[in-house]
């Protein structure tokens, strides 16, 4: 404590301030020291494992593509351990784009428009119950929606994928070739599956982003005569557009590493098309899913290489998702 001269001669007490060598890491406590570095290990950890799952994936795949014969990227079927071995990712990288972002066109209005209304429109009781029913979705077992897809959406989008092509089978996506009636094994329905499977992602985070929204921005925009939609619109989509952006990345990337729903359902074909309704396609994990038990060699090699594009891919989302998030808050 020390005193400081005023204008009228007095003098009154101040707290002294603290120093920086008080707040620097010398002083720190021990506790938060002991913190910090758990906190620093932490990441590190994270960090060589990352670093470890990369070298293993490059050192074993490494030699399937020596001995591959074909374009391992444009090559579209997958006979690893034929002789000359002939495979590629042609048809994996087309289907699991394919399905992932159809699934995510598909979830992310749904999920959005579900978060904003149990956050800005449904009563208080009614949207805690609305959310922990959308949040349980999340704790459903991938096999359980494969089996659900399997049995029972699948043979019910006969006439969803009829309509399509009827009124809008000059769109090739819509467009269903063959005369057979579909039996719906086609990344359209494994879409679908994958969508429902992402949506309390998506939902989950954004109703969360949606909540920290400044009380004093929606009062301000409801004061000046806006609507709750223009409110919507003005002041909180604005604010939450970054969160939004890091929920559907999340999703996406949740939709490029299913495996069991998308193996049940799609039945397995190596050929790219255009024609979502129609039936075939097969994505890097449920090839992975598919062939492991049957591989030799070379075949086991070829899917850690696989294995490797679908890690890389990941990697990539998330890094670009990152880079959005970024600018957009910097905007």
């Amino acid at each position: 404590m020390s005193e400081q001269p005023t204008l009228g001669g007095a003098t009154t007490p101040s707290v002294d301030r603290p120093q920086a060598s008080n707040i620097s890491g010398a002083s720190v406590r021990p506790g938060d020291r002991v913190f910090r570095s758990a906190a620093l290990t932490a990441g590190a950890i994270v960090l060589v494992v990352m670093a470890a799952i990369a070298v293993f994936l490059v050192y074993r795949a490494v030699p399937a593509l020596r001995d591959n014969t074909a374009n391992f990227l444009t090559f579209q079927q997958w006979f690893p351990d034929n002789d000359p071995s002939t495979f590629g990712i042609g048809a994996l990288l087309y289907f699991t784009v394919l399905t992932s972002v159809l699934a995510m066109i598909i979830a992310l209005p749904v999920a959005v428009g579900i978060a904003l209304f149990i956050t800005y429109y449904a009563p208080r009781r009614a949207s805690q119950t609305l959310g922990y029913f959308v949040d349980l979705l999340a704790a459903v077992p991938s096999i359980v929606y494969g089996l659900w897809g399997f049995a029972f959406l699948a043979p019910r989008m006969t006439g969803l994928v009829q309509f399509m092509d009827k009124y809008f089978g000059w769109i090739p996506l819509f467009d269903y070739r063959p005369t057979n009636v579909p039996n719906n094994l086609s990344p359209f329905t494994a879409s679908v599956i994958l969508a429902i499977m992402i949506l309390p992602i998506i939902s989950s985070i954004s109703r969360e982003v949606f909540r920290q929204v400044p009380r004093e921005q929606v009062e301000a925009a409801l004061a000046l005569g806006a609507t709750r939609w223009e409110m919507i619109r003005t002041a909180v989509l604005p604010f939450g557009r970054a969160g939004v952006t890091s929920a559907a990345i999340l999703g996406l990337g949740r939709a490029l590493g299913e495996t069991l729903a998308v193996t049940l359902v799609l039945s397995t074909a190596y050929e790219v098309s255009l024609h979502i309704t129609e039936n075939g396609g097969v994505t890097f994990a449920s090839n992975i899913a598919l062939k492991y038990g049957e591989a030799g060699e070379v075949g086991t090699g070829a899917l850690i290489a696989s294995g490797l594009c679908l890690f890389v891919i990941t990697l990539a989302v998330n890094f670009t998702a990152n880079l959005v998030i970024r600018r957009q808050r910097s905007a």
